[in-house]
């Protein structure tokens, strides 16, 4: 392990390391630029701040600052007694990231039905004029807010994902009338195209692909290498899985992220007990996905199989010896 006496050094040496990582991230620069886009000149940040000309960060310093906060703890404890917790650790950073984005998104939520009651009322006096401006100015700025939190975290769980090889996953997915004021148009508006990118979000439009498999799946490559074929085949695919937390539905999710795919998430339904697993496969099943991927896990997984087998959609399914070897750790006491 090379040894630094002075951060300058230590900061020399990580820029150098860190040019292979770098290298995977060559659309970056449109990845950050559509992220960090400034719907206006003003930005709001809460109910009671009033809007003031703040500026979005620099998409390149952003960039260049997750390569140091999450490709960091990499290179000092590579090589240490301490490298085994890198890993850990950087997957906490991330994490932080989406809890962070969800929160916005709630404040956002928040702010389109704040914004959505006032469109529904009319009023001609000036003080509303000015709390419907200020409300939407709120939902832009933390709609662009969110945007730019999740660009962070997608860069940050793929330098996560070049370094430990595992894929990150959470911890926890206008109408112009006369009599309107020009705000209350525009506020319309604004909720109308937010609608519309919503529902798409919420109801994706395009051919499904179904993947589930059991918990214990270790190997992401094997699956991910499966699922790059089908989006060939299949580009608009959208992906639906069992809404597992680990193992082969945390894969696909990585993947689909990594990606750029949808994922539709079939949770069961609890309260129907024993019968919930199997009325969540009946219902992916009645979808019609035009392909699927079933990798060997439990009676849940063989039922599902089945019936997509007798639905007729094409079947790809993977056992737990078509794995990869898991890599062994090594004792470096």
């Amino acid at each position: 392990m090379t040894k630094f006496t002075n951060f300058a050094d230590l900061g020399q040496h990580l820029v150098s390391d860190r040019a292979s990582r770098v290298a995977m991230t060559d659309n970056l620069g449109d990845r950050y630029e559509a992220g960090f886009i400034e719907p206006s000149e003003m930005a709001k940040m809460s109910i009671i701040d009033s809007p003031e000309a703040l500026d979005m960060p620099d998409p390149q310093q952003v960039g260049a600052a997750i390569e140091l906060m999450v490709g960091t703890i990499f290179d000092v404890l590579r090589d240490t007694r301490m490298e085994e917790f890198a890993g850990q650790l950087a997957w906490g950073m991330v994490n932080s990231f989406h809890m962070v984005a969800r929160q916005v998104e709630r404040r956002e939520d928040d702010a389109a039905n704040k914004l959505r009651d006032l469109a529904r009322t009319f009023d001609p006096s000036e003080i509303y004029a000015v709390e419907l401006e200020e409300t939407q100015t709120l939902c832009q700025t933390l709609q662009g807010c969110r945007e730019a939190m999740e660009t962070m975290r997608d860069h940050a769980s793929e330098v996560y994902r070049v370094e430990t090889g595992k894929p990150f996953s959470s911890a926890r997915g206008s109408t112009v009338s006369k009599g309107y004021t020009a705000s209350q148009i525009s506020a319309r508006d604004y909720l109308a195209a937010r609608a519309r990118e919503r529902r798409e979000q919420f109801a994706p439009e395009g051919p499904l692909v179904a993947v589930s498999g059991g918990q214990e799946w270790h190997d992401h490559e094997v699956l991910w290498d499966q699922l790059d074929g089908i989006k060939a085949r299949v580009p608009e695919m959208v992906l639906i899985t069992t809404a597992q937390r680990k193992g082969v539905d945390a894969v696909a999710t990585a993947w689909a992220a990594s990606r750029g795919v949808k994922t539709v998430q079939f949770v069961p339904d609890r309260s129907l007990g024993n019968r919930a697993a199997f009325v969540r496969n009946d219902k992916m099943v009645n979808l019609k996905p035009v392909e699927a991927i079933i990798c060997e896990g439990s009676g849940i997984q063989a039922n599902l199989a089945q019936k997509l087998r007798q639905a007729g959609v094409p079947l790809h399914i993977l056992r737990l010896t078509d794995q990869c070897a898991m890599p062994r750790m090594t004792n470096r006491g």
